[in-house]
């Protein structure tokens, strides 16, 4: 019997989907209903339309219409609405927008790809502003870029320090535009905690971009020329892109009774059915498992919707495919800098009540003595006890990308920190080191794990000098000169043999250095001579990323 598909949405789920039922059926009869003009677009590279780094508009189409439908053999209907699903009858009622004529189709398979649409509070004096956007799609995008062109504002203002936020920040800036970021929590990039987003907060701050954390919008005036914020500040904007974040486009489902969880996604099993078995979901829209702790979350990523839209179309035409979980590995360029995540940041770990472990290293991208090598800030979160990987995050300049696939794939795969370090990555000057960096975060990981190494991290060291503790920077003393951290003491790694008997044996000694490798240098020599001895993990680099440099402070 042939099958009858109605697909609600296309972009990243539904195109999918739509070109893989094709290709596993010629007689599948597939409607595409999608409400915009365009099917499938780059989402993903719409900031860089308008910041004019991709030059061409019709580059941020994927497949038209037409070249979809000729080749997929697909009914495409594009500016066509579904207003209603009738489970019962297996109906939807869809909406020609061109025309207003609403009508029925029946189908045996349904498969819902709505996406997620910007959250927009009722902010006092937002519907008076004129010149304020938010960014989804193609029209927005239009729009957006007309007003930079003809308007050609010299201030915008950002609210929300998110992907969407931060990339647009880059592309406003790349036109000449002076940016303020307005982010109410004490970070930009959520996904990050906050000693690697610190180090994008220093960048942004270089690059020009103002930098407001921990203070929201209250209201905006004069036509949404002044913005007001929660202290009272207001600032003066000709532009304004409202980035805090999206939701589910749950409407159709929840009028058709489909099952919705706590933040309005839609809740599909591991098939990708949701409570009605003849519908199914993807993308944007759908709850999914956290793959590292099994928790219902909302991740919106393109990855996983193209994933999802084959996973289900394979399931309608009668496999059994499980989808196994999102795990968030995500990217994103912020001038300069590229900053990567994958599985669980420590925020996630504490409200769950997990115990890990962290470490902090800082490695270049490829040999020290090939010019071009990019330092790189790798984070890696873990089990102490059986070594497993929840997660990780880098920024760099270079090779953060590759790092960050390996050991997403090491999670996927199962692997351990342990594993991490037998790892036999390619390598030649230009592209590695011998031991790769992913090599290293393992090294150190199971030097923690084998009870070779303990630590401190970033955001203890301060009570722990307070309350008496004696920390010693094993530094060259020229080093210091750059920055310190307040109430250590110089002795540098080469002269430290020479001066143990200046340490006491009854307490526990704490070091530090640039990055954290002399600091382990020096636990080892400290440990092996019989001293209590602990390593501040990632040393100077981390722990002034957060609290910046003392530099004009007396370093004796």
């Amino acid at each position: 019997m042939t099958k009858k598909i109605i697909i609600i949405g296309g972009v990243a789920g539904g195109a999918t989907a739509a070109a893989r039922l094709r290709r596993l059926s010629e007689d599948a009869e597939i409607i595409l209903i999608e409400r915009g003009e365009h099917i499938s677009f780059a989402n993903c590279g719409l900031p860089y339309y308008i910041g004019e780094t991709i030059k061409e508009r019709n580059k941020l189409l994927v497949q038209t219409v037409k070249g979809m439908s000729d080749r997929f053999n697909l009914d495409i209907r594009t500016l066509s609405e579904a207003v209603s699903i009738h489970p019962e009858n297996k109906t939807v009622s869809i909406k020609n927008l061109q025309t207003g004529e609403i009508y029925e189709e029946t189908y045996d398979k349904l498969l819902l790809s709505p996406g997620a649409r910007p959250i927009v509070p009722p902010i006092p004096g937002l519907q008076e502003n004129q010149s304020l956007f938010t960014l989804r799609n193609i029209p927005n995008t239009d729009n957006i870029k007309h007003y930079v062109d003809t308007a050609q504002p010299k201030q915008a203002v950002i609210i929300g320090g998110g992907f969407i936020g931060i990339e647009m920040a880059e592309n406003l800036a790349a036109r000449g535009i002076e940016v303020t970021i307005i982010e109410r929590g004490n970070q930009i990039m959520a996904p990050l905690d906050l000693e690697m987003a610190s180090i994008l907060h220093t960048h942004l701050t270089e690059k020009g971009v103002k930098l407001i954390l921990e203070n929201g919008v209250e209201a905006f005036s004069d036509a949404g020329k002044k913005v007001i914020l929660t202290d009272g500040t207001e600032i003066e904007t000709e532009l304004t892109i409202l980035a805090i974040g999206v939701r589910p486009e749950n409407e159709l489902a929840k009028n058709a009774g489909l099952e919705l969880g706590e933040r309005g996604g839609i809740i599909v099993n591991e098939y990708l059915q949701t409570s009605n078995a003849d519908i199914y979901a993807v993308g944007d829209a759908i709850e999914v498992v956290d793959y590292i702790n099994e928790t219902k979350v909302m991740i919106p990523l393109a990855g996983p919707a193209n994933r999802q839209g084959r996973i289900a179309a394979n399931n309608i035409m009668g496999k059994a495919e499980k989808y196994q979980g999102t795990m968030g590995t995500s990217i994103a360029k912020v001038f300069d800098l590229a900053v990567a995540t994958t599985g669980n940041n420590e925020k996630t770990l504490k409200r769950l009540g997990v115990s890990y472990e962290v470490v902090h290293i800082h490695p270049s991208s490829h040999a020290g003595y090939y010019p071009g090598a990019a330092p790189i800030a790798l984070k890696l979160i873990f089990d102490k006890e059986t070594g497993k990987i929840y997660g990780a995050q880098a920024v760099g300049a270079d090779g953060v990308d590759k790092r960050m696939d390996v050991i997403a794939t090491a999670i996927k795969g199962g692997l351990t920190v342990e594993d991490l370090t037998n790892l036999e990555l390619s390598y030649a000057p230009p592209f590695s080191s011998a031991k790769d960096p992913v090599n290293m975060a393992g090294y150190v990981a199971t030097n923690i794990m084998d009870g070779e190494l303990e630590h401190i991290q970033w955001h203890e060291v301060d009570q722990i000098v307070a309350n008496g503790g004696l920390l010693i920077d094993v530094r060259e003393p020229m080093e210091r000169e750059a920055g310190y951290i307040k109430g250590s003491i110089n002795i540098s790694l080469n002269d430290l043999r020479k001066r143990l008997s200046e340490l006491p044996k009854d307490e526990t000694i704490y070091v530090s250095c640039q990055v954290g490798l002399r600091g382990y240098l020096a636990s080892r020599i400290l440990k092996n001579h019989g001293f209590r001895v602990k390593n501040v993990d990632g040393g100077w680099k981390t722990y002034s990323a957060v609290y910046g440099s003392n530099v004009n402070k007396n370093a004796n």
